[in-house]
């Protein structure tokens, strides 16, 4: 979306329009791209809302097939199990409301709106396997009780208020919220309520800003999708701080918490720091000598940033592009997971062209607008934040001690079983779904069919007899990395050309962090188990071929599988009445 977020809702409606009448003069427009089925139901007028989405997703290489409900069609929709909604099942139902269409008066109408909203999320759950995205409620410009609003715990804002945490905080699991609050706080509440809009037109929040509710919209989405973005890549010079490092020193550069532009600066590495807490990963790319870009890192104490806080560090001649796919190598992750923050707008134009797959943060010329630049561009969209995602950059710093080790042995095998691995492995239950669900859907290379569900599909699976979601977490000497690996298997009676007595591997990915480790012998450990549990006796394996799984390919080979017999599929099978006698160099924890 880089290259539309600088272009007016205007002429994005005009873009979206043409889209529309591509697809009527050639049909196959519409059947180019992945095919997703959304649902947009809103108190308000949300046509323009649904075009925009449709021109964001085309724009991203997917096929939107938008279910649009009427003017006001929220409870006709909802609440109406035999109306279209239900027969359409949507992956994905996005739910618009306003503070008009309800009431604010006392307690009892804000408990009557939680319940109100309450069930139109369990009408809609109840829709296999969806996720359903929910606005909260923007504050209106208007204080009735005028500068008493915010003492009073019953004023109308009060009660917006705290309706809007009571969502937040009681949300169900398929459920997320479209900040319109933060939205409408950003571009000014005046400015976002446009009465003569609403009352002529019904539009819900000013025309000009239909853009970035779409934008956001699209955001939110995309992690389900397996699109993650998951390292922050950073030049240094005028980038972490002001000046050139090889020509002032270490101590000369613009740091210095005392000074203006120092300030700014530091504001920008806190804010930095604060991507790391949440588990982004930092990357250095820098035309530079190393031991110099490392000089200020190691003496000027005024740095917030610190060479432990980042899990590549590139400073060399090399072109830039080069650079980011040694930094993707290093870090095992696809190149399209970087975003690239670089203040030199001939730098930024070259990843641009070369690496056309890396999100570029267009970088103000001013260092005090860097954190703004970065906020607003918002490449770090997940769909949830695990305890694995807040301990993620320190594990690829661990790395670094366990390549030294590595480097010590002569004998791999005497080398993993000195890493002191713990293994656990089990069926996913809620402490673990919520990883499973991010695991499943952002892993790319090791994974054997690249199946993504949303939310709610796998919340359903939890409670399927015929479905086991399988778990395996890891640590060793260096790291505690919570869980690295999710197996999806399903009892063959509803495999096409499967049958009762056969469990279909329907989905198995691993994070590439711990690859040569013999965690996939482990986890193949407990996929026999529970495949003889749930009374199966052959084990049936699929491999579809993605731009990004080749290294599994001959996964299944390794572990024994015979290949099964069909044109169309590259299948493969197991004899459960056999076990494997891979040596492991993991010890089993109970789950």
């Amino acid at each position: 979306m880089n290259e539309l977020s600088g272009v007016s809702t205007h002429k994005l409606l005009k873009m979206a329009n043409r889209l529309i009448k591509s697809e009527e003069r050639d049909p196959r427009v519409r059947e180019k791209g992945k095919k997703l089925k959304i649902a947009v139901l809103g108190s308000f007028s949300i046509q323009h809302f649904v075009k925009l989405l449709r021109l964001f997703f085309h724009n991203e290489g997917l096929n939107a097939d938008i279910y649009e409900s009427e003017y006001d069609g929220i409870n006709m929709d909802a609440l109406d199990e035999t109306s279209p909604l239900y027969s359409y099942s949507p992956r994905f139902v996005i739910v618009l409301m306003r503070h008009n269409d309800m009431r604010w008066e006392n307690e009892g109408c804000l408990k009557e709106n939680i319940g109100y909203t309450e069930n139109i999320l369990s009408h809609i759950s109840k829709i296999n396997g969806v996720t359903i995205f929910i606005s909260n409620i923007a504050l209106p410009p208007e204080r009735p009780w005028g500068s008493l609003e915010a003492d009073y715990p019953d004023s109308d804002r009060s009660l917006m208020m705290r309706y809007n945490l009571h969502l937040a905080s009681n949300r169900p699991g398929n459920v997320r919220i479209l900040d319109m609050e933060y939205l409408s706080a950003l571009k000014g509440k005046e400015n976002w309520f446009d009465n003569t809009a609403y009352f002529l037109t019904k539009q819900g929040f000013n025309m000009d800003y239909l853009k970035e509710v779409a934008m956001e919209t699209v955001s939110m989405i995309m992690p389900d999708l397996g699109r993650v973005k998951k390292c922050l890549v950073l030049d240094l010079d005028n980038t972490l701080w002001g000046g050139v490092v090889a020509d002032e020193g270490p101590f000369n550069i613009a740091i210095d918490p005392n000074d203006p532009l120092g300030e700014a600066y530091r504001a920008f590495q806190a804010y930095i720091l604060s991507l790391k807490r949440r588990g982004v990963i930092l990357a250095v790319n820098s035309k530079n000598d190393e031991d110099i870009a490392k000089e200020p890192f190691l003496k000027n104490e005024n740095m917030l940033i610190k060479l432990s806080d980042i899990s590549c560090f590139t400073a060399n001649w090399s072109d830039k592009a080069a650079n980011m796919a040694y930094i993707a190598k290093q870090l095992n992750i696809g190149i399209d997971s970087l975003v690239f923050f670089d203040d030199s707008p001939f730098e930024r134009e070259m990843i641009k062209r070369f690496c056309p797959e890396i999100t570029v943060i267009d970088v103000p010329e001013e260092p005090e607008n860097y954190v703004n630049a970065l906020s607003r561009a918002n490449p770090f969209e997940w769909a949830a934040i695990t305890k694995e995602d807040l301990v993620r950059a320190d594990s690829y710093r661990d790395n670094k001690m366990r390549e030294e080790m590595a480097s010590s042995f002569t004998d791999y095998r005497e080398y993993l079983k000195a890493l002191d691995m713990r293994g656990k492995a089990g069926r996913a239950g809620k402490d673990e779904i919520e990883r499973f669900i991010q695991l499943t859907n952002k892993s790319n290379q090791f994974n054997v069919r690249t199946m993504r569900y949303s939310d709610g599909e796998i919340r359903d699976m939890m409670e399927d007899e015929d479905i086991r979601l399988i778990y395996v977490s890891l640590s060793d000497k260096f790291t505690s990395y919570g869980i690295i690996s999710c197996i999806v298997l399903r009892n063959g009676s509803k495999t096409e050309g499967l049958g009762r007595e056969d469990c279909f591997i329907e989905n198995w990915c691993m994070s590439c962090r711990v690859l040569k480790r013999g965690v996939e012998n482990f986890a193949f450990r407990e996929i026999i188990k529970e495949a003889k549990a749930m009374g199966c006796s052959r084990l049936v394996g699929e491999y579809i071929r993605s731009r990004k799984n080749g290294m599994v390919e001959g996964l299944y080979a390794s572990l024994g599988f015979k290949p099964l017999n069909d044109k169309n599929r590259v299948m493969y099978e197991y004899d459960l009445n056999r076990d494997s006698t891979e040596e492991l160099y993991i010890i089993e924890e109970e789950s």
